[in-house]
């Protein structure tokens, strides 16, 4: 989007129920959660994603799919930028993936978790949705 305008001034495809995005701590990269589906409420495991955009380049450098399949969904990045974390909306768990290598760890939660907040967060305000407000 073209920030003076307010007008589309390109797309970059990403994966399939692409929903959550969140750029990096270093404001280099923008991780696109990829849920795999465009089905609001649909069953585990499908072919779930994360597109790794390099703000510079306008493109997707990196995708890492979720092992097994998966449903990312919302989320942020630790306070380091060490670790991004997403619900896994569908599979009923959270994703901690490696900003490095893309490595993915599941820990099982309740249903159908959408967002996650991280703390600390930078910055003097939080939202507990998915957001950062200064």
């Amino acid at each position: 989007i073209d920030g003076e305008r307010f007008i589309v001034s390109g797309f970059i495809h990403t994966g399939i129920g692409t929903h959550g995005m969140v750029i990096s701590r270093d404001g280099t990269k923008l991780y696109v959660a990829n849920r795999g589906s465009h089905v609001v409420e649909d069953k585990p495991g499908g072919p779930g994603s994360v597109s790794v955009i390099d703000f510079g380049a306008r493109r997707v450098v990196k995708t890492w799919p979720i092992p097994g399949g998966g449903s990312p969904d919302m989320g942020n990045v630790s306070a380091d930028g060490r670790y991004l974390w997403l619900s896994g909306r569908f599979d009923n768990v959270i994703y901690r993936i490696d900003t490095r290598s893309g490595a993915v760890v599941r820990i099982p939660v309740g249903h159908e978790p959408h967002g996650l907040a991280i703390w600390p967060l930078p910055g003097r305000y939080s939202l507990g949705h998915t957001g950062l407000m200064r």
